[in-house]
Order: structure tokens, then C-alpha cells, then sequence
């Protein structure tokens, strides 16, 4: 970036590390090329950390495990609608639903019961499972947000069943080998920061453990660096590749529960925390253990940060990161992608494309992308969405109001195309068209004035 643009961040970053008194502290700002700007104060063996620092990312861990979890959702393993027990039976959670969990709307204790489980090697899942008992459960499904980390445990058993596996083995071999994260790994390794609390009223440390947490793992286990979590954050950003869909990835980052009622500042979808900030909607996660906290947020396709530092507390890593991408985008805003044509098209589909009505109302249908389609209003006001291909003739909607809705195309005895149906609504070329399957009838007189 600009000179004067990395000054600017490297100044907010030097701040944040000075008065949160950081031991260490990396920041970096990421757009689809990857990181565009990176920065590190304090020391790590004695050299300003770098871009292959490893830190503690604790509850970024989750999106992990998630991802893992929708992955099976689209291989046909499992519904979000599905209670546990369905697939992992014996639980105390056995009748809340999948979703729920993804979500913290399940009612599941905050914390692991018995010792505190951050700071403490962890069980294995049967002594996890016989520790969520009937009096764990605190909340009724769906009733609100809470923040549960057993939750997550159970996720992880979950995806270790589904795939027979453990849920580490899994997530190293379908997402961090395909995405080329080879630094991020369960437990420290070389170069590494070491976790530190530091004292209230004095600038001296102590040493934070760093333990196995067993069965609560999938909640906040795992050590990565800059460069990685560049990828990830890509990855969250809508830069799926070949791992998940990327609508998958949209439905992840859609509100699923806000956290500050009338606020709407922090919520969360399925598996991943949301921001609300400035006009900006942003997806990601914190992550807090023992000696360490971090951040990672983005706007879809668009300018993320990356905040890590190895201290308990004090580091205000979601306004860090809020600044940094919001200096950034006002210094150097985001070029819109160029334009480009299709290099090929199918002309049946072409021709589909144009004007439609709802009634008397005007829709344009477009050809997003070799098969994708688009309904929007013609004036702009009303229902839109995409559409991804499902069939012959068929396609499902992937947001907006006609999520999960099937969009068909509807023919005659010829395989001409008559119509459109959209969740029972008729689309017509012509306002009420006579010819059309309007419910109801249309009028044999058709349109006239008022006398």
C-alpha cells in the first residue's frame, strides 16, 4: 500500500500494543490478492514477530469445525434441521437441532462443567458427554443467544463420527492441505509466540499454560499464523475454491441470531460471529484462551483484518481490526471488479432472459453467470434473488426471500416456454397474459379504462 497508508496503520497498531500492553502483537489487512499490508510490535525470541508467527487463535477454531459441519450438510450426511440424536445419540442435546448448535441458540452451558477447562488437559468425549447433564442445558431451543463452548465439543464429536475420523484429522485433510495452511496445527511449533498474562498495576508476566484440550478442542484449539489465516480469511470472504460452495459460505455468514437486541453490532450465523459497523457487515470470529486473543473479520469479497497477540487481556482486537480495514478502505478503497464477458453462453437460457411479470409488475431476469439466474424488480423495489441450477428446468434460490425456493420453468406440449412458477407465483411476458395459468382467471375482457 501507500507510504502514507502503512503509516497510518502501523500507527494504529503501535497504539493498540502500547496501551493494551501487548508482549507481542501482529496485525495485517487482507483483500482478495491476499495481505496487503502486515505489521508487528513487541518481541518473539527476540525479533518483531512475523507473518509466520504462530499464535493461539482459541475460538476461531469453531469456523473451522463448522465449515466441516456444512460440508457433510451439502454431501447429502446430514440436515441442519436434524436433531443431535439423529447422528450422535446419548446426549443431553440429543433434541436440539444441528443449526441450533451452529448457532449458540441450542441452550447448552457456556462452560464445560468441573475444572476450568482452558487452563486444564482435557477428557476424552465420553467423560465430556457424561458431564452434560440435564441441569446443563439452560436455555430453551431457539429462545436466544448463548455462547455455548461444549457446543462446539459436541460439533467436533459429530464430524468425527460422520467422517470416522477425528475431527483434527478431518479438518487437516479437507481444509487446511487444500488450502495450503500447513501453519496452522493443533499444538505450537517453531517460530511460536509463548501465551502471557500480564499484571494489572505492573509491566512484569507470568506464563499461561497451554494444555490439550481433549474433547473441548474443536471449541479453541488450534495455533496458526498471518499467512494462513490470510487464506481462511479469504476462504470466509467467499474464496471457497474447490473446498465448499461458495453460496454454502453466504449461508454461513447470514444472521442467524443477533447478540445486542436493537443494537445489531454483533450476531452470529452458522458458525461464524457477525459485525455491524459503519455500514459494513463483516464476518469472522474472535478467539480468546490463556495468553493469547485474536480476530479475524471480512466483508464478503472485499477488505478483512487479521489481530493476534499472545497476552490474556487488554488488546481490544474487534476495534483494532474495525479500524485497520475501515483506514485501509478509506486511504485506498477497493477497485470493483472488472468487468469481463462470458466466453460462453446458452442460448436457451439467453433467451429466457428479459422482461417477466408478477401481475402487473415488472421483473427482469437475468443470466448472472453460464447458468445462474437473477430476479430482480424492474423499479428496484421488492423481492430479488439468485438462483443456482437444481434440475431440468429448475433452479433453487440462494437468498434473499426466495431462499430454498424452486424457480420453474414451464413449458407446452411443444417445449415452448409459457411461463414461470416461483414458489406458486405465475410469471407472465405480458402483464396478466391471457394465455397464462393465472390463478384465479384473468379477466376474458382484459385491461380497459374507467368510464
Amino acid at each position: 500500500m501507500l507510504p502514507t497508508t502503512e503509516l497510518a496503520l502501523l500507527r494504529r497498531l503501535a497504539h493498540e500494543q502500547a496501551v493494551g500492553r501487548a508482549p507481542s502483537l501482529v496485525a495485517a489487512v487482507v483483500r482478495p490478492e491476499g495481505i496487503v499490508w502486515s505489521g508487528g510490535r513487541g518481541q518473539v525470541d527476540g525479533a518483531v514477530p512475523s507473518d509466520d508467527t504462530q499464535y493461539r487463535i482459541g475460538s476461531i477454531t469453531k469456523t473451522f469445525v463448522a465449515t466441516m459441519v456444512m460440508k457433510l450438510r451439502d454431501e447429502g450426511k446430514l440436515d441442519l434441521s436434524d436433531p443431535l440424536d439423529k447422528h450422535l445419540p446419548g446426549t443431553v442435546v440429543g433434541d436440539r437441532t444441528i443449526a441450533q448448535l451452529l448457532s449458540h441458540t441450542s441452550g447448552l452451558t457456556s462452560e464445560s462443567p468441573g475444572v476450568w477447562w482452558e487452563r486444564s488437559p482435557g477428557a476424552d468425549w465420553t467423560a465430556l458427554k457424561d458431564s452434560l447433564v440435564p441441569s446443563t442445558v439452560v436455555l430453551r431451543a431457539g429462545s436466544r443467544f448463548h455462547y455455548s463452548n461444549p457446543g462446539f465439543g459436541v460439533l467436533g464429536e459429530l464430524v468425527a463420527r460422520l467422517r470416522g475420523a477425528s475431527w483434527l484429522d478431518v479438518v487437516g485433510a479437507e481444509l487446511l492441505v487444500p488450502l495450503g495452511m500447513s501453519r496452522t496445527t493443533p499444538m505450537p511449533s517453531a517460530p511460536h509466540a509463548l501465551g502471557w498474562a500480564v499484571h494489572p498495576h505492573a509491566d512484569v508476566l507470568l506464563p499461561e499454560p497451554a494444555p490439550d484440550a481433549g474433547a473441548m478442542a474443536p471449541a479453541g484449539q488450534l495455533w496458526s499464523t498471518q499467512n494462513d489465516m490470510s487464506r481462511w480469511l479469504r476462504f470466509i470472504g467467499g474464496d471457497t475454491g474447490d473446498v465448499l460452495r461458495a453460496d454454502t459460505m453466504a449461508e454461513m455468514r447470514a444472521p442467524a441470531v443477533v447478540d445486542d437486541g436493537d443494537n445489531w453490532t454483533m450476531g452470529f450465523g452458522l458458525g461464524l460471529q457477525l459485525f455491524r459497523d459503519s455500514g459494513m457487515r463483516l464476518a469472522g470470529h474472535t478467539g480468546s484462551m490463556p495468553g493469547f486473543v485474536a480476530t479475524v473479520m471480512t466483508t464478503p469479497g472485499g477488505t478483512g483484518a487479521i489481530v493476534m497477540a499472545n497476552s490474556t487481556a487488554g488488546v481490544g482486537i474487534v476495534g483494532l481490526g474495525l479500524d485497520l480495514i475501515k483506514t485501509a478502505d478509506s486511504l485506498e478503497p477497493v477497485l470493483p471488479t472488472e468487468w469481463k464477458p462470458l466466453t460462453s453462453v446458452n442460448q436457451d437460457l439467453l433467451d429466457l432472459t428479459g422482461t417477466w411479470h408478477w401481475g402487473p409488475t415488472p421483473y427482469t431476469l437475468r443470466l448472472q453467470s453460464s447458468d445462474w439466474l437473477e430476479l430482480v424488480p424492474t423499479n428496484g423495489v421488492g423481492r430479488a434473488s439468485r438462483f443456482r441450477p437444481s434440475g431440468t428446468d429448475t433452479w433453487t434460490g440462494v437468498d434473499a426471500y426466495y431462499a430454498g425456493e424452486t424457480l420453474r420453468v414451464c413449458r407446452d406440449a411443444a417445449g415452448a416456454v409459457t411461463h414461470l412458477d416461483l414458489a406458486t407465483f405465475i410469471f407472465t411476458r405480458l402483464p396478466y397474459a391471457p394465455a397464462g395459468p393465472v390463478p384465479g382467471g384473468v379477466d376474458p375482457h382484459g385491461w380497459r379504462g374507467v368510464s
